[in-house]
């Protein structure tokens, strides 16, 4: 091996060390803007199944992970069409940092009061720092994913975590979005069983 190809083989391992910085960095902040760093039940579970409970967002992963999933694959479509030049890990790097810093605008007490007031998390305070670490993994994962798969199957499964998330919690990454922008109060209702 020549000393030319030494830093090809090193490069994927800078990309993960930039990464595990950049969620380490955003896992900071949000210690540092108060957020507790796991469920203030005071136990630690990898998953919990209750989107209305009052530990929803506050363990490692729960439904709405689901929707960080779709985040990835869509910043993967939107990092390979915004840079269509930049290399793969290049694109990754940027998709990572806009996953951590949504995570923290997430979490800021203005967009928390806008989720309490605007959509069904009525009683919503914010993720735990696991949480948001979860996401910004499962957003990972989602990246991962559309790297690997043809478009239609991204494509396919973007559609099909939508879908079963509104059949199974009355949300999705769409109908959050568009209830956090713009409230519909029929929507409301249905997602809260009236």
């Amino acid at each position: 091996m020549t000393p030319q190809h030494a830093p090809e083989r090193l490069l994927p391992w800078a990309y993960g060390a930039a990464a595990v910085g950049i969620v380490a960095s955003a896992a900071t902040l949000l210690l540092a803007m108060g957020r507790s760093p796991w469920c203030t039940c005071g136990s630690f579970a990898p998953w919990n199944g209750d989107a209305w409970g009052p530990e929803n967002s506050q363990h490692l992963a729960d439904p709405y992970t689901f929707t960080h999933l779709t985040h990835g694959l869509l910043l993967y479509l939107l990092c390979r069409l915004a840079s269509p030049g930049a290399s793969g890990g290049t694109r990754f790097l940027l998709a990572v940092v806009a996953e951590s810093g949504w995570e923290v605008l997430e979490n800021t007490e203005w967009v928390i009061d806008r989720y309490r007031a605007a959509t069904m998390a009525l009683g919503y305070y914010g993720d735990s720092v696991i949480n948001s670490v979860g996401d910004i993994l499962a957003c990972i994962v989602g990246f991962a994913l559309a790297a690997v798969l043809p478009t239609r199957a991204s494509i396919l499964v973007a559609v099909l975590l939508e879908l079963t998330l509104l059949l199974w919690i009355h949300d999705s990454l769409l109908l959050n979005l568009l209830m956090l922008l713009h409230p519909i109060e029929a929507v409301k209702q249905w997602q809260l069983g009236s």
